[in-house]
């Protein structure tokens, strides 16, 4: 599990096929990897990769075809500059929201533009993604957590402080640029409980009973 607040970015210094899928090497100069071990998870931009190799200056994970099909990591190259958060403890500061590394999609950049110190970006995404972004709601992207600004039909609005800027990717960003998405988990999960009662017969969970709990209003 993790945050969404980024401690390091760093480089891919080697991206080769494997057996049929990618191992990958990264290289971060100011990733503290003191307390990594081999099996943690660290988000590299945004994808919950498992430490199979601990370096001075980085680790190497492998990536299998289940993740290259959902992910930037299928157009990622040799040299590419990703962000780096190692997995949370539980006596963290939870600075962003609940972030399980787990990618649903792709975003797009459609557009950047700059408002005072801070700079707006508008991105789209499929649909199906869409109804798990709600205005004012937090998003994951390449393993940022965000704020949604607003939302219009297929696509919503970030805007970022100088400050995130400078620490992690998004200055890089292009009209263009794909990046990875997660939606928020909890919406995932009222998803599903609505779901669940919408079939009485297989949840004791009502409409009613949400709106109790303060889940919908």
């Amino acid at each position: 599990m993790f945050t969404g607040i980024i401690e390091a970015t760093g480089k891919i210094v080697e991206l080769t096929q494997k057996q049929g899928d990618l191992a990958i090497r990264i290289q971060s100069a100011n990733l503290d990897m003191e307390d990594v071990k081999l099996g943690d998870s660290i988000a590299t931009n945004g994808v919950c990769l498992t430490v199979v190799a601990k370096h001075s200056d980085g680790f190497s994970a492998d990536l299998s075809n289940e993740t290259i099909s959902l992910t930037g990591f299928a157009h990622y190259k040799k040299g590419q500059t990703v962000n780096l958060e190692k997995a949370m403890q539980p006596v963290s500061r939870l600075g962003g929201h609940l972030v399980s590394g787990h990618v649903d999609g792709i975003a797009t950049v459609e557009s950047i533009s700059p408002n005072a110190r801070a700079t707006e970006y508008w991105l789209s995404t499929d649909n199906d993604l869409m109804k798990y972004i709600p205005y004012k709601g937090s998003v994951c992207i390449d393993g940022i957590s965000l704020t949604v600004n607003e939302v219009e039909q297929n696509r919503f609005k970030l805007t970022i402080v100088p400050h995130t800027a400078e620490q992690t990717t998004i200055a890089e960003f292009q009209v263009g640029t794909q990046v990875n998405l997660e939606v928020d988990q909890i919406a995932r999960y009222l998803e599903r409980l609505i779901k669940g009662a919408e079939q009485p017969s297989r949840s004791d969970i009502s409409m009613s009973l949400l709106a109790q709990a303060g889940f919908i209003k």
